[in-house]
């Protein structure tokens, strides 16, 4: 018997019909742009797939990571993330168009550039061709969606049945699971942005996705969280010291990212090698070079000094300005990874780098509000849950005490 007392309040399937028409205008948008712009549409597809696959991804990373650590900060948000991942269905449908604008995308499925690149033939013939490509990427989504099946799998059984050794097993496979997301996304982050540039490699480019794509979801979690805990169900459940933790792990996530940010420029800059630097050298000039400073304030500085703020990580609105904050800076740094890569001079930025985002994010979006509104908020037999509900109560009493007492 489901739980109805936890289920999602009827805005999220406002929400959801609104993104879904969003979404739908911004991708009939987009298709106008393929037969107008056909080697401009499969970039900005590629860029604002990479940003909602992101938060998808990174979700089942976050999902894994709650159940390996407990706490009342990871069963608040459990159903968001459990929701997130069960959209990879859709995002493994939403793949198929890449493949088949792989020849517009990537350079190393032309023969006349692996001729002219004699140092390229090998990596083709070994490991840059379109058919170890695709397995590469199924592979991936096999993973991914093994792991969000059985965790999502045993949470609801453990909804319905109570049973505490189902805990115990989201736990022992997630430990494993967190492995084969950190190889899986270093291999994706590999194939599908690395290779843009076939003859530039970075040790660490797969462990820079890890961490974006991890900050990405964190970051869409706290700003949907927030808007489910002004609302019944949530209003009781959530308090303000769960966001005080969610908000020190996102400061953690953007130290993280920067950290391997700043590690790779490092290394490369200071070797000074010809074929490494060349990477950077459009990316640190002209507009993209306004832009890398951009990320640099905005992605990492201003995150970083206003979340060692107590006060502001208990603080939901304010923790959600700088969720969202984070959330569009996402999608600048993968704009600044992705596009000097393509032949052109200079900085370019299509009205598609625009449409893509807001289509496939609206179509994501209504995706995962469909989920969540299938399952109680609220995992509410698991055995932390007395503890979360008796803290957030003394949390919220405390609160109207001090408010009766100013």
């Amino acid at each position: 018997m489901i739980n109805t007392a936890y289920t999602a309040p009827a805005e999220v399937a406002r929400f959801q019909r609104m993104a879904l028409l969003v979404g739908i205008i911004g991708l009939l948008a987009l298709g106008a742009g393929a037969f107008l712009n056909p080697l401009q549409f499969w970039r900005s597809y590629l860029v604002g797939y990479l940003l909602w696959a992101g938060i998808a991804i990174g979700s089942l990373a976050l999902l894994m990571l709650q159940h390996l650590t407990g706490g009342g900060w990871g069963l608040v948000i459990r159903r968001v993330l459990e929701a997130a991942t069960r959209t990879l269905p859709l995002l493994l449908l939403l793949f198929i168009p890449i493949l088949l604008g792989a020849h517009s995308i990537y350079s190393w499925t032309h023969a006349e550039e692996l001729a002219e690149h004699p140092a390229l033939q090998e990596k083709a013939r070994l490991y840059l061709n379109l058919p170890f490509f695709s397995i590469r990427a199924l592979v991936a989504f096999a993973i991914w969606l093994l792991l969000a099946f059985f965790l999502n799998r045993w949470s609801r059984q453990q909804d319905l049945t109570a049973d505490r050794k189902l805990a115990k097993k989201m736990r022992v496979l997630s430990g494993p699971g967190m492995v084969l997301f950190v190889f899986t996304v270093t291999v994706v982050a590999i194939d599908w942005v690395m290779s843009l540039d076939p003859e530039w490699s970075s040790t660490i480019f797969g462990l820079l996705f890890v961490a974006g794509w991890s900050l990405s979801a964190l970051a869409f979690t706290i700003a949907f969280t927030a808007y489910l805990s002004k609302r019944e169900p949530m209003a009781p459940v959530v308090a303000a010291l769960h966001f005080h933790d969610l908000g020190k792990l996102l400061l953690a996530l953007v130290m993280l990212w920067a950290y391997f940010a700043y590690s790779q420029f490092l290394i490369i800059w200071s070797g000074n090698l010809p074929e490494e630097i060349r990477w950077y050298l459009p990316r640190t000039r002209g507009t993209w070079g306004v832009i890398a400073l951009v990320v640099v304030i905005l992605h990492f500085a201003l995150p970083f000094l206003f979340l060692l703020s107590r006060r502001l990580k208990r603080d939901p609105q304010k923790l959600v300005l700088v969720a969202v904050l984070i959330l569009v800076m996402r999608y600048v740094d993968l704009l600044w990874l992705v596009a000097p890569n393509f032949p052109g001079a200079g900085f370019h930025l299509s009205w598609m780098d625009v449409a893509a985002p807001i289509g496939l994010g609206g179509v994501w979006l209504a995706a995962f509000s469909w989920q969540l509104r299938g399952w109680p908020l609220m995992p509410f037999n698991d055995p932390q849950l007395p503890s979360v509900l008796e803290q957030a109560h003394e949390h919220h009493e405390s609160e109207d005490f001090i408010e009766e007492a100013g």
